[in-house]
């Protein structure tokens, strides 16, 4: 029997507890009366007329996210220019003509730090009459962008770039799951791709490039792994299955212009003589486990970490065990350790990002989801502005640290609902024994991941002797929903 079976399996129950979770991390699930009063007074997007900033709105502009995304953040355009080269250029919605520093939204803004995405409800940083609408790059509406232009030449490597604020209209709001159907050949063009004339030749354009980006960056060493993500499924709010959310074509294209264009923005900031906030991954936090990971595999790895040389290693990983690859990546991911949001004073060098292989990375292009790109936005409006500097360096390595905790705190709550969600699918299995692969091992506890559903638990009896990676059989024993917890024992 479960320790919790009073607990329906339903959403309110989890709503709960994720509301629990966010006070109990230092979180605020509600907006402060303060910021709701401020929400009162805006009445309609931002609108500026400035010579500064150009027109786009004839652009064949096209959002691609999840199925069910209302925030939008960028927009993204292919131009196809002389020589083989091709201009592409990411929008990036305007949050700060709208939220001011030291507003009531703002400091509620900057408190959370980012929109928090639990199984059974959606934290948004800011205020969804904000975040889903008035600031979202929406369908059909003309919004104030910042847009990061990069033109790159046939062999993926850029040639120029360049920021600039500008006005643009979303022309097709798009869903990765189809998009990357489409593209890969298995489903028919996506209608909204189809009712705007050209719209197809530009996504396959930008699909072309994306692929030429990620190769050059795969060059230097950029890791190609696959994270374990689910999503809930709820029938009449009653939880019924935690479904696998995979990596597709799709995903891969945005990702690969967001990368690139992050890379552009903390390049601009550092010629401009102003100071970022970067995200950086400086070197792996359990090199030598990943080393031991690869030698089980029959790859030898260095002895000092060398992202091209994991990245081979992964390469073939999939190629030859792609079911399995999926576990090797968590494990990979576990043992490289958390980034972190690290303050950058003007002429200064911050540490890489070892994961994505690039030197220059500050997080700008989700700024109704993250707090650092909002900030990034403000230093990118005073750089092209030639304004006042909005942070001093103090405040931004201020800033820096607190993103970091409270984006841990976060994930925190996330992962909490998640397991609070996964001990209500699995109260009735109690007993039944499950594959497993090891995730965590440490002195608080070892860690396991069952395949189906794809959920962790704790090894709580024969833990001793493992480590990350390893396979193992296990038994459920117990579940507490309220607590999350998902105990297991090992099957000898």
């Amino acid at each position: 029997m479960s320790e919790n079976t009073a607990t329906g399996q339903n959403r309110a129950t989890l709503q709960r507890i994720a509301h629990r979770m966010m006070l109990e991390k230092g979180l605020v699930p509600d907006l402060p009366v303060q910021a709701l009063a401020e929400l009162d007074g805006i009445h309609g997007p931002a609108t500026q007329s400035d010579d500064s900033i150009r027109d786009l709105r004839k652009h064949l502009w096209c959002s691609i996210d999840n199925d069910d995304s209302r925030d939008l953040d960028q927009l993204t355009v292919a131009e196809q220019l002389p020589d083989g080269v091709v201009r592409i250029l990411v929008a990036i919605a305007d949050v700060d003509a709208i939220v001011k520093k030291h507003s009531a939204i703002d400091q509620h803004a900057m408190q959370n730090t980012t929109s928090v995405y639990t199984v059974a409800e959606t934290f948004p940083m800011l205020p969804e009459k904000l975040s889903t609408d008035l600031t979202s790059l929406n369908f059909e509406c003309d919004r104030l962008a910042i847009v990061v232009e990069m033109e790159v030449d046939p062999d993926g490597r850029l040639k120029r770039s360049d920021v600039y604020r500008a006005t643009v209209r979303n022309r097709a709001k798009l869903a990765y799951n189809s998009v990357a159907s489409w593209l890969d050949g298995h489903s028919p063009i996506p209608p909204a791709i189809s009712a705007v004339v050209g719209l197809d030749a530009n996504i396959r354009l930008q699909d072309e490039v994306a692929q030429q980006l990620k190769a050059v960056r795969h060059a230097y060493g950029a890791l190609d792994l696959e994270t374990i993500q689910t999503r809930p499924v709820f029938v009449d709010d009653m939880l019924t299955d935690l479904e696998m959310d995979h990596r597709n074509r799709a995903k891969d294209l945005i990702a690969d212009f967001m990368i690139s264009a992050n890379g552009v923005v903390a390049r601009f900031l550092a010629t401009h003589n102003f100071p970022s906030i970067r995200r950086v991954v400086t070197k792996p936090k359990r090199w030598d486990r990943i080393v031991e990971l690869a030698a089980d595999a029959g790859t030898l790895l260095p002895t000092l970490p060398s992202s091209t040389a994991l990245e081979d290693f992964l390469v073939k990983s999939q190629a030859n065990d792609p079911l399995r690859f999926p576990d090797l990546s968590l494990s990979v991911i576990k043992l490289l350790g958390p980034g972190e949001y690290v303050a950058q004073a003007a002429g200064d060098r911050s540490g890489g990002h070892f994961g994505l292989a690039v030197g220059d990375y500050a997080h700008s292009t989700a700024p109704n989801r993250r707090y650092p790109d909002v900030i990034t936005q403000r230093l990118l409006k005073a750089a092209l502005q030639k304004g006042a500097m909005p942070y001093d360096d103090a405040e931004l390595k201020s800033l820096a640290t607190h993103c970091t905790e409270a984006e841990d705190a976060a994930k925190r709550v996330e992962r909490a609902v998640r397991k609070s969600a996964a001990a209500l699918l699995l109260e009735s299995r109690i007993g039944q024994t499950f594959d497993a692969i090891v995730t965590g091992h440490a002195t608080k506890g070892t860690w396991v991941r069952i395949v189906s559903p794809p959920v962790e638990g704790r090894l709580v009896t024969g833990y001793e002797g493992v480590d990350v990676g390893r396979r193992l059989r296990v038994q459920l024993i117990r579940t507490n929903v309220e607590q999350g917890f998902i105990d297991f024992k090992r099957q000898r």
